[in-house]
């Protein structure tokens, strides 16, 4: 059975930082792709970023790509999210999730690419708020 467990979220002010960890079991991060997705409160759940079984990349939020970097340490089984320069439109609750093998070009919400991501993580709580 796949798990995805997120930790590392919390609050943080204006201009801060934090990296969200996804902890996967049950599955090898050389076989599989993991995207970490956002939803902040009454709005469509939407991409960040995937890193996939050779460690490509792609950023589903191009304006979020100055600030936000996905890295994976494939020992521990665990893929990062470096969030800096944290702002209050950044509050949402951050999600990882799986699917086979590489990233899709795109994840749009409700997608058969974002479907295709068939393992979710409970979510961590980020509110950017001084």
């Amino acid at each position: 059975q796949v798990q995805l467990v997120e930790s590392g979220g919390g609050l943080v002010q204006p201009g801060g930082s934090l990296r969200l960890s996804c902890v996967v079991s049950g599955a090898s991060l050389n076989y599989n792709a993991i995207g970490w997705f956002r939803q902040a409160p009454g709005k469509e759940r939407e991409g960040v970023s995937c890193i996939g079984d050779s460690g490509g990349v792609s950023s589903y939020a191009g304006y979020l790509e100055s600030r936000f970097t996905i890295s994976r340490d494939v020992a521990k089984n665990t893929v990062y999210l470096q969030m800096n320069n944290l702002k209050p439109e950044d509050t949402a609750v951050y999600y990882c999730a799986r699917r086979s093998y590489r990233c899709p070009s795109s994840a749009n919400y409700g997608s058969a690419n974002y479907r295709a991501f068939s393992s979710w993580g409970q979510g961590t709580q980020v509110t950017v708020s001084s």
